[in-house]
C-alpha cells in the first residue's frame, strides 16, 4: 500500500512526525508532501497567484510553498506520479470538528485526495490550552493504527472521505469509537485589534467564547465524552431539502 501523508501545521509538525509512525504501521512505502510554514484556516484553497516551490527534505519527503490541498495535487501528480491509494492529513494540533471542518486546512488535504478519486481520511488530536498547548499526541499514536486498520477497508461512496478527531486524555482513558455526524458550535471568532509600534491600528482573529449543546450523536459530544469520533463527509453540498421549496418559490413544478 502506497500512503501520502499531508498537514496544515507544516513539515516540521509534530503531529505530523506522529502520523509517519502511524502510517508505518501499515506500510512501508509512505510519502509525505507537506506545506513549508504553517497553513491552518486556509481550508480547501489553492496558490494561483505564486509559483509553487517544492524542495526535496529527504528520501520521499518533501516539503511545499503552498496549501494542504496544493501538497495533494503535487504529490499525486509530481512526486509520486500517480495515486496513492491512500492519503492521510494531519495529525492536526486541535480538534476539527462541528463548523470547523470549513476552515481546515488539514480537513482539505483529505478532501482533495477524496476529489482525486482516492480513499483519504483527516485526523485531528483534541488539547486544552492552558497557557500552554500540550497535545497528548500520544493518543493518536496508541490508537490510530487499529481503527485506520479497519477504516481503509470500509467501502466508501465516491467523494466521501472520513474525519477522525481524539480526544483530550490518556490513551488509556479513551472510552472507545464513535461514528459521528457534524456538530455545531457558536460562531467565535473575533477581530481583536491592536496597535503597532506607530499607533497604527491592525487586527487579529482570535477564537473566543465558543460554546456546543453537546448533542448525542455529534463530533463535539463524542470529544466531550472521551471517545474517537469518525464522522463520514461529503463534497456534495446541495441542500437537497431545500431543493422543493426552491422549485415551488420559482414556479418550477
Amino acid at each position: 500500500m502506497r500512503i501520502l501523508l499531508t498537514n496544515d501545521d507544516g513539515i516540521h509538525a509534530p503531529g505530523l512526525a506522529a502520523l509517519e509512525r502511524i502510517a508505518r504501521t501499515l506500510t512501508d512505502d509512505v510519502w509525505i508532501v507537506a506545506p513549508e510554514t504553517d497553513q491552518s484556516g486556509l481550508a480547501h484553497s489553492l496558490t494561483l497567484n505564486d509559483p509553487l516551490r517544492l524542495r526535496k527534505v529527504s528520501d520521499q519527503r518533501f516539503a511545499l510553498r503552498g496549501t494542504p490541498t496544493d501538497c495533494v495535487i503535487m504529490g499525486i501528480q509530481e512526486v509520486m506520479e500517480g495515486k496513492p491509494d491512500l492519503v492521510l492529513s494531519g495529525v492536526n494540533s486541535g480538534a476539527n470538528m462541528a463548523d470547523d471542518v470549513t476552515y481546515s486546512g488539514t480537513v482539505a488535504g483529505a478532501m482533495e485526495g477524496a476529489l482525486q478519486g482516492v480513499r483519504s481520511i483527516a485526523l485531528s488530536q483534541a488539547y486544552i490550552f492552558d497557557g500552554e498547548r500540550k497535545v497528548p499526541w500520544d493518543v493518536a499514536e496508541t490508537h490510530a493504527p487499529a481503527l485506520l486498520d479497519k477504516l481503509i477497508g470500509v467501502e466508501l461512496p465516491a467523494f466521501s472521505f472520513l474525519n477522525v478527531n481524539f480526544p483530550n486524555c490518556r490513551p488509556e482513558e479513551v472510552k472507545g469509537i464513535e461514528v459521528t455526524n457534524q456538530g455545531k458550535l457558536t460562531f467565535g471568532l473575533l477581530a481583536e485589534q491592536r496597535r503597532d509600534g506607530r499607533g497604527f491600528p491592525y487586527y487579529w482573529l482570535k477564537f473566543d467564547g465558543r460554546k456546543s449543546d453537546l448533542k448525542t450523536g455529534t463530533d463535539v459530544n463524542a470529544l466531550a465524552e472521551g471517545r474517537i469520533s469518525v464522522t463520514p463527509l461529503m463534497l456534495d453540498l446541495t441542500d437537497y431539502a431545500a431543493q422543493n421549496a426552491l422549485k415551488t418559490a420559482l414556479s418550477l413544478e
